[in-house]
C-alpha cells in the first residue's frame, strides 16, 4: 500500500487557502477611452479598498468589481502607480473583509505558494506551485520614466492573463504578493507585499499617488573584487553606468565608473534596493553615497529631488 499522505497535506493546504481567498478576489472590469480591461482584485481594507494592477485599470477612473457571493460594486480609481504596477480602488459599498497580508521577505524557494484570481465570467481560478525565484526585477514604465519593480517573485503556479491583479499566497493564507505577469509557460511573476510595497500602497490610498525622488543614476549591477568582497562581505554592488547631465548626482560629484556601496550606511547589491530608498521622504534630503573610487572608499552627500513625470 502507498502512502499518500503528503499528498493529501498538499491538497488540504491548497484547499484551505482557495476557501479563504476566493471570496476575497473580485473579478474586475473597466472602460476607458482606450477600449476595456479586466483583471482581478484582492480586498485590502474593511472600508472597501481593492488593490490590484495598474496595467489592469489602465487609463480608467472607474470600473466595477464583482465577488463570488453575488456582490457587484462599482468602485473608482483612488490612485495608480504604473512604476510599482498597483492600484489602489474603493468600492461604493461593503465587500468582503480582507485576508491577512503577509511580508514576502519572509518567502523561501521552494515555499508553497498559491494564486488566486477571478477573471471575468469564472467563479473564481486557483492554482498551485511554489516560489521558484527570489530577488527577480521586472521593468516597468510610465509615460516618462521607466524602472524596474524590485524583488518580484517568479512562481511556477500557472497565470493567465484574467488573474492579473490577483493574490499569491503562502499556505497559511498570507497574501505575499500581486500576480503581475506571464513571464513565460509555466513562469508566473508577482509583485511582492514588504515594506517598500507597503508603502507605495500607503501613499495611494491616502494621495492617489506616489511621490519618488530622483538622484539621476543609472546603475546596474557588478560583482566586487575579491578583495573587496572579503572586506565587505558582499559579492555585488551598483556600478554608475551613467550620471544625467544637471542631476543632482551629477552635482554630487559622483561619477561613471564609481561603485555604490551604500547609502546612508546600509548596503545596496542591486537597483532595486537603491529605488527602495528613493520614495518621498527622500525628497530634499542629503544622503550620504558611500562609492567604491580607484580603489577607495569616497564618501558623496547628495540632495535627491522630486521625480517628475
Amino acid at each position: 500500500m502507498t502512502d499518500d499522505r503528503p499528498l493529501d497535506v498538499y491538497s488540504a493546504a491548497v484547499v484551505g487557502v482557495a476557501e479563504l481567498l476566493t471570496p476575497r478576489v473580485a473579478a474586475l472590469h473597466f472602460r476607458s477611452g482606450r477600449g476595456e480591461s479586466a483583471g482581478s482584485g484582492v480586498v485590502m481594507t474593511a472600508e472597501g479598498h481593492v488593490v490590484t494592477n495598474a496595467h489592469v485599470v489602465g487609463d480608467a477612473t472607474a470600473g466595477e468589481a464583482a465577488f463570488a457571493d453575488g456582490t457587484v460594486a462599482q468602485v473608482e480609481v483612488v490612485g495608480r502607480d504604473p512604476l510599482s504596477d498597483l492600484a489602489v480602488l474603493r468600492a461604493d459599498r461593503a465587500v468582503p473583509d480582507p485576508p491577512e497580508y503577509g511580508d514576502a521577505d519572509d518567502l523561501r524557494v521552494g515555499q508553497l505558494v498559491v494564486a488566486v484570481g477571478n477573471p471575468l465570467g469564472l467563479a473564481g481560478s486557483v492554482t498551485a506551485g511554489v516560489v521558484s525565484a527570489l530577488g527577480r526585477s521586472m521593468p516597468a514604465r510610465d509615460r516618462t520614466t521607466a524602472r524596474l519593480i524590485e524583488d518580484v517573485i517568479q512562481t511556477d503556479a500557472s497565470l493567465n492573463p484574467g488573474n492579473s491583479g490577483g493574490a499569491l499566497a503562502d499556505a497559511s493564507g498570507r497574501v505575499v504578493g500581486i500576480n503581475t505577469a506571464v513571464a513565460g509557460v509555466g513562469v508566473g511573476l508577482a509583485v511582492p507585499m514588504n515594506g517598500t510595497t507597503g508603502r507605495i500602497l500607503y501613499s495611494l490610498l491616502h494621495d492617489g499617488r506616489v511621490r519618488r525622488a530622483y538622484l539621476g543614476l543609472v546603475t546596474s549591477p557588478a560583482p566586487l573584487t575579491p578583495a573587496w568582497t572579503d572586506r565587505t562581505g558582499r559579492r555585488s554592488a551598483l556600478q554608475v553606468v551613467e550620471v544625467v547631465e544637471g542631476s543632482p548626482a551629477a552635482g554630487s560629484g559622483l561619477r561613471r565608473g564609481d561603485m555604490v556601496l551604500a547609502v546612508d550606511g546600509r548596503p545596496l547589491g542591486d537597483a532595486g534596493s537603491l529605488q527602495s530608498l528613493l520614495l518621498g521622504d527622500a525628497i530634499g534630503s542629503r544622503v550620504e553615497v558611500t562609492v567604491l573610487r580607484n580603489g577607495a572608499l569616497v564618501d558623496v552627500v547628495a540632495e535627491p529631488v522630486e521625480l517628475v513625470d
